[in-house]
């Protein structure tokens, strides 16, 4: 079960990303091992502003039309956003963020140890990386 994160996301989408050949060749490896794939409506909105304010509504469209729907969707509720938020206070570093707050709650309730990221506090909060 890998987690997918915006950092992939965007990555995967921008040619002139320094992560891009590197985040194409893991996501095809990760479409090929039929390993369960799934993000958050957080993540989706924040890709979805940073693809739109950087690459254009055909970056959107792709996230839309391609990525999702090889993703299993987690909405995240009231509970897990106040207990992302309460992490985020407490660790407090102006780097991290709500959204990675969420992302690491979401994980770690599903039991995923696994991140496909190029975000640097995954590795921090000992999550792994895929190997594909």
């Amino acid at each position: 079960m890998t987690f997918v994160d915006t950092s992939a996301i965007y990555a995967i989408l921008d040619r002139n990303d320094a992560n891009h050949d590197v985040a194409k060749t893991c996501w095809f490896a990760l479409l090929d091992s039929n390993d369960l794939l799934f993000t958050t409506n957080y993540i989706v909105v924040e890709s979805c502003a940073l693809a739109q304010s950087r690459l254009g509504l055909d970056a959107v469209r792709a996230i839309q039309e391609d990525l999702l729907p090889v993703m299993e969707m987690v909405w995240v509720d009231e509970a897990t956003h106040s207990l992302a938020m309460t992490a985020l206070l407490a660790a407090q570093r102006r780097k991290l963020s709500l959204v990675d707050c969420v992302s690491f709650a979401v994980m770690r309730a599903r039991g995923s140890q696994v991140a496909f990221a190029f975000d640097e506090h995954f590795g921090e909060e000992r999550f792994g990386f895929p190997t594909g």
